[in-house]
């Protein structure tokens, strides 16, 4: 069993940073993902990060977001720059128990999800 938290999630103005961070505890896991979720809308990929380190970003966050991640500590990080009203949404944490090749899974390969955290910009 694997426990995994969000923190770091608030309220920001335009062009502001927020650092958010995900621990999971339980045992080590392989890839390490950030989604998000707004109301009525799917839940869509943000950035992920394999065990060795190799990322993965959407479009919508590259050049803005930064994905990274501690093994020794297992967490992960997303340093959220230059953010934008539409950034605002639910931010969910998830993992991986197997290790995958391939930067980019499908959320369905993501074996245990956090709570979430709300990350809100205000224009």
């Amino acid at each position: 069993q694997v426990h995994v938290v969000e923190s770091g999630g608030g309220l920001v103005q335009e062009g502001g940073s927020l650092r958010l961070s995900c621990v999971a505890s339980g045992r080590s896991v392989g890839h390490m993902a950030w989604y998000r979720q707004v109301p009525g809308k799917q839940r869509e990929l943000v950035a992920a990060i394999t065990s060795g380190g190799n990322t993965d970003y959407s479009d919508f966050v590259k050049g803005r977001f930064t994905i990274s991640r501690d093994n020794a500590k297992n967490t992960a990080y997303l340093q959220m720059d230059s953010l934008k009203p539409e950034d605002t949404a639910v931010y969910y944490c998830a993992v991986t128990l197997r290790r995958y090749p391939s930067s980019r899974l499908s959320s369905r390969n993501y074996d245990y999800w956090g709570q979430g955290t709300q990350v809100t910009v205000s224009s």
